[in-house]
C-alpha cells in the first residue's frame, strides 16, 4: 500500500479522533436537549436529569392476567354471578364474541399491608410485598389481539418493525458494563405473539436489540470458545479485525456493517462475562429458597432461577432486562377457558418468585436503584366466555411498579363496578413508557431518533408521566 493509498483510507478516522476529542469520550447525544439544558453537556449515556433508576426489571406477564381475579377486587361480580351481563351494562364485541354470564372470581380477596390492598389468593407471596406496590388498576390498550397488543406494550406502536422499550433505553443510556448487552431478554420458554420483534431494536442500529439469555447453565449457545489453545482463538480474531477495518476502509461506515462488529466484540468479551453470570454456586441456599429455586415444580424453579439472574443483570451494570413466562401447561395467561386451573398455575410459577426479586433488591438496597414492572398486554372480560373462561378486555387492566422513585402502597386509577371499564385516570401504554424512561432520567419527548422524514420516539406524539404514583 503506498502513503496515498494509506491516507485515503483513514482520513475519515483522523476527523473522528479530532470530533471524539471535542465532545469527549463518550461521543455525540442520543438526546434531542429540552428546553434550558445546553446540548454540549449531554453525552452517551448521559441522562437529562438525575435519575431514580438505574436498571429496570420488566416481568411481563403473557397473555393478559385477569385483572378482577388478581389485583381488582369487585364485589358485585360475587353478588351477580350467573347473571345476564346485557341486562347490567352495554357489552362490547369481544375477540370471540362467546359472551356467557357475569363470573366471580373463583378466588377469594384480603387486605394486605399497611396500605390495605385487595390481593387474591392467587398471588399469597406478591401479597406480603404490597408496601413495595404502585398498583395502577385503570390501565387501557388499544388492540383487543395478542400480536397487535404485544408490539404496542412492548414498542408502543400496535404494527410490527419499531424498537422496543428496551432498545430504547439501551440506545439512549447504555450499558454500565461493557462485557455485558445493556438490553437482556431472559427466555422462560415462551415466545409471545409477534414473536422476537418484540425484542427488536427496529430502526435503531443492530446492536440495541436485546440479547435473549436462557436461565441456567448455558445462557448462550457455543459461548465457550471451541478452539483447543487460547492463541488459536486470538489469530482468528485477529484475522476477522483486520479483514473488517478493510472492509470499513473501502466502503466507509455504514451502520449494519458497524453493528455487526459491535455485536462481534461484544460476544467475544460475553465469553467470560456470561459464565460468571450464570455460575450461581456462590449464591447462598437461603437466597435460592427464597426465589423458589428449590421447589419440585419446575416451572417455578425454572422462574425463580430468571429472578435470581434478572437480580445479579442489575449488579452488572445491564440497564433493561424482561423476563417472559415459563412455559407451563396451560396457555400462558390466556385462559379462554379453564380459568381456575390455568390463572393456578401461571400465578405458581411466578408468584414466589416475583416475591422473591423484590424482597432480595431491597435487602441489598438495590431496589432503590432498580424499577421493577409487572405487566401484561391487557385484561380480561368479568363475564364467562363460554363457561369457564375470559376473554380478552383492552378497556380495563391492572399492573404494578415498585423500587425506584416509586411510591409504595398507592393505588392508581379505578374501574366500574364489574372491573370492566376505567372510569378514573385512565392510562395509556404511552404513559407507562413515559413514566419508565422519566424514572431512568430521561425525558420521553427527547429522546428520539431520525427516521422516515421525522423525529421519531418510543411514546410517539403522545404519554404524560404518571406523577401521582411517584415520590
Amino acid at each position: 500500500m503506498t502513503r496515498r493509498e494509506a491516507l485515503m483510507l483513514t482520513k475519515n478516522g483522523f476527523g473522528g479522533l479530532a470530533l471524539m476529542s471535542l465532545m469527549g469520550s463518550f461521543g455525540c447525544s442520543r438526546f434531542k436537549s429540552p428546553a434550558g439544558i445546553n446540548p454540549s453537556g449531554l453525552h452517551l449515556g448521559a441522562p437529562h436529569f438525575a435519575p431514580k433508576a438505574r436498571s429496570i426489571i420488566f416481568l411481563y406477564m403473557d397473555g393478559g392476567v385477569s385483572q378482577v381475579d388478581s389485583f381488582d377486587y369487585k364485589p358485585r361480580l360475587e353478588k351477580e354471578n350467573g347473571q345476564n351481563p346485557y341486562d347490567k351494562f352495554e357489552v362490547a364485541a369481544t375477540q370471540f364474541n362467546n359472551i356467557g354470564t357475569i363470573l366471580k372470581s373463583p378466588w377469594g380477596f384480603k387486605q394486605y399491608g399497611e396500605c390495605g390492598m385487595w390481593v387474591s389468593d392467587l398471588f399469597p407471596h406478591i401479597a406480603t410485598c404490597v408496601d413495595e406496590l404502585a398498583l395502577i388498576r385503570s390501565m387501557v390498550s388499544e388492540f383487543p389481539e395478542h400480536t397487535n397488543a404485544n408490539y404496542f406494550l412492548h414498542t408502543g406502536h400496535g404494527i410490527q418493525g419499531r424498537p422496543s422499550m428496551g432498545a430504547w433505553v439501551n440506545y439512549g443510556l447504555g450499558s454500565d458494563n461493557q462485557d455485558l448487552p445493556g438490553y437482556v431478554v431472559l427466555d422462560g420458554g415462551l415466545i409471545p405473539p409477534g414473536g422476537l420483534d418484540n425484542f427488536k431494536s427496529g430502526f435503531l442500529p443492530a446492536n440495541y436489540q436485546a440479547s435473549i439469555l436462557k436461565p441456567g447453565k448455558t445462557a448462550i449457545p457455543n459461548v465457550e470458545p471451541l478452539e483447543p489453545a487460547q492463541n488459536i482463538q486470538k489469530s482468528k480474531l485477529d484475522l476477522i479485525k483486520q479483514m473488517d477495518h478493510s472492509l470499513v476502509g473501502k466502503i466507509g461506515h455504514e451502520d449494519e456493517v458497524a453493528a455487526a462488529i459491535d455485536n462481534y466484540e461484544l460476544a467475544y468479551r460475553m465469553q467470560a462475562s456470561v459464565p460468571e453470570l450464570t455460575a450461581l454456586a456462590g449464591e447462598s441456599e437461603a437466597t435460592k429458597k427464597l426465589y423458589g429455586m428449590d421447589s419440585s415444580d419446575p416451572h417455578l424453579a425454572g422462574y425463580a432461577t430468571q429472578c435470581l439472574m434478572a437480580r445479579r443483570l442489575v449488579e452488572r451494570g445491564v440497564r433493561f432486562i424482561e423476563l417472559t413466562c415459563p412455559r407451563v401447561e396451560a396457555d400462558r395467561w390466556d385462559q379462554h377457558a379453564g380459568l381456575k386451573d390455568g390463572h393456578e398455575r401461571n400465578a405458581h410459577a411466578v408468584d414466589q418468585a416475583v416475591a422473591g426479586l423484590l424482597k432480595d433488591l431491597k435487602s441489598r438496597g438495590l431496589l432503590e436503584t432498580t424499577l421493577v414492572v409487572f405487566a401484561g398486554e391487557f385484561g380480561r372480560t368479568p363475564f364467562a366466555q363460554g363457561k369457564d373462561g375470559r376473554d380478552h378486555n383492552p378497556s380495563a387492566f391492572s399492573i404494578w411498579l415498585a423500587g425506584a422513585g416509586v411510591r409504595g402502597g398507592t393505588i392508581y386509577g379505578e374501574t366500574d363496578e364489574y372491573g370492566y371499564r376505567v372510569i378514573d385516570k385512565p392510562t395509556s401504554i404511552h404513559d407507562l413508557h413515559a413514566t419508565m424512561l422519566h424514572l431512568l432520567g430521561v425525558d420521553h419527548e427527547h429522546l428520539t431518533f431520525r427516521f422516515s422524514g421525522r423525529d421519531i420516539r418510543l411514546t410517539d406524539v403522545h404519554g404524560h408521566v404518571i406523577r401521582d404514583i411517584l415520590t
